[in-house]
């Protein structure tokens, strides 16, 4: 494995037993430019899979289904988010990243552009279907696109800022969905996310370079990123932490109103600490990253589990409460960033079926995090979701720190 491919000297993340494929050479000159649009792209495509959210109420009627029918929105693109993220490197293996790239922002337009105009639940599925792919290919072969754009010592630091996008789409998408859709209405707000895509693909083709594919990636390559034991490490902890979180974050409203009685005015502040301390818990992971991976993947989840005792034992006082929820946010914050330069790091010839690999983790993780939290729930009652969320969240801390070495 070439050092200049992964920028660490780590022999421990090469042990995928597979044919060495070609390595992507490194760019001695970072392309700022294309970091800034896969950012871009990103911001784009969480804000429109949290638009539904956002929208259900006036959506659902306008459409004269149920809330819960319309809801099945969300699950039609993880469904299909997971689906896609493994399989579409392997689909488009003779195509220039670049295009594959161009193409996935297509997919966004045409999604919002899809449901602005849905006059049926199975035409907004449809729009839903068409995200889904955006959404699992954007995100398996971003980390993969990032390693061909910058240097590899400033690889961490190019994933912060990418998912700073999360970030701010997290933090302002709902609270500004809902603003806008009841001020124009749900569907204007579908156009104006369309609009969002159609900036980011003038951006893209404005400042991605050519990437030539590296034809690597196949079924079996899925099956040697598998056998890679940093990817197993890095896929346990993904499959922890993040059932962890949607086990409790699923509820989090409803631990809000019942525990610390909160009302909803000051359950949406706290909510936006949670996301605003995300924000700053992306920065932060990028930071640690950059030093120690391993510092990074074990430390994130560690807080989260800080923050899930904060909540069942002290959970009762509001001030613990919103303590509680920004500290979970902040460290949560920093999980996307360490996973996935972990992965690229641990893979970096099969960088785009490792991304592949962990987009369907956690579209796993988070179905099954909302259903052990929902039988939690109706059988122990609220506090047992962020029960299991704190034994998750330390479970992946304690997986990376002992079973991961120093360097």
């Amino acid at each position: 494995m070439s050092q200049t491919a992964i920028g660490v000297a780590d022999a421990t993340l090469d042990d995928a037993a597979s044919p060495a494929p070609s390595v992507p050479k490194e760019r001695s000159d970072p392309a700022w430019g294309a970091v800034l649009s896969l950012t871009l792209g990103v911001f784009g495509l969480v804000t429109t899979e949290f638009l539904p959210a956002s929208l259900l109420t006036p959506l659902a009627t306008d459409l004269g289904v149920s809330e819960g029918a319309a809801g099945q929105a969300v699950t039609a693109t993880a469904v299909v988010a997971a689906v896609t993220a493994p399989t579409l490197a392997i689909l488009t293996r003779t195509i220039d990243r670049r295009h594959v790239m161009w193409g996935l922002t297509v997919l966004l337009v045409a999604s919002n552009l899809l449901a602005a105009l849905a006059t049926s639940l199975p035409m907004l599925l449809l729009a839903r279907v068409v995200l889904g792919v955006g959404l699992g290919g954007f995100w398996a072969m971003s980390g993969a696109i990032a390693m061909r754009l910058v240097p590899a010592a400033m690889l961490p630091r190019a994933m912060s800022i990418i998912l700073t996008g999360v970030s701010v789409a997290t933090v302002c998408a709902a609270p500004i969905g809902a603003y806008l859709g009841d001020l124009w209405g749900w569907r204007a707000t579908f156009l104006l996310a369309a609009v969002i895509g159609v900036l980011t693909l003038a951006v893209q083709l404005a400042t991605i370079p050519r990437l030539p594919p590296l034809d690597v990636a196949s079924v079996r390559a899925l099956f040697d990123v598998g056998r890679n034991r940093m990817i197993r490490i890095g896929l346990i902890a993904i499959l922890l932490v993040a059932s962890g979180n949607f086990a409790g974050f699923t509820y989090v409203r409803t631990f809000l109103e019942q525990v610390p009685v909160l009302d909803i005015e000051t359950i949406s502040l706290v909510l936006l600490a949670f996301g605003v301390a995300g924000f700053f818990g992306n920065l932060a992971g990028g930071f640690v990253a950059g030093r120690s991976l391993r510092l990074a993947l074990s430390l994130a989840p560690l807080i989260m589990a800080v923050a899930a005792l904060i909540l069942v034992i002290a959970g009762a006082s509001p001030l613990f409460a919103a303590i509680g929820i920004a500290l979970w946010g902040f460290g949560f914050g920093g999980v996307p960033v360490s996973v996935q330069t972990w992965m690229i790091r641990a893979a970096p010839e099969q960088a785009e079926s490792a991304g592949g690999l962990m987009v369907t983790a956690f579209q796993v993780a988070i179905a099954s995090g909302a259903v052990f939290g929902g039988v939690l729930v109706d059988h122990v009652g609220v506090l047992g979701p962020f029960v299991l969320f704190g034994l998750a969240a330390l479970s992946a801390a304690i997986v990376v720190a002992l079973l991961t070495p120093r360097h």
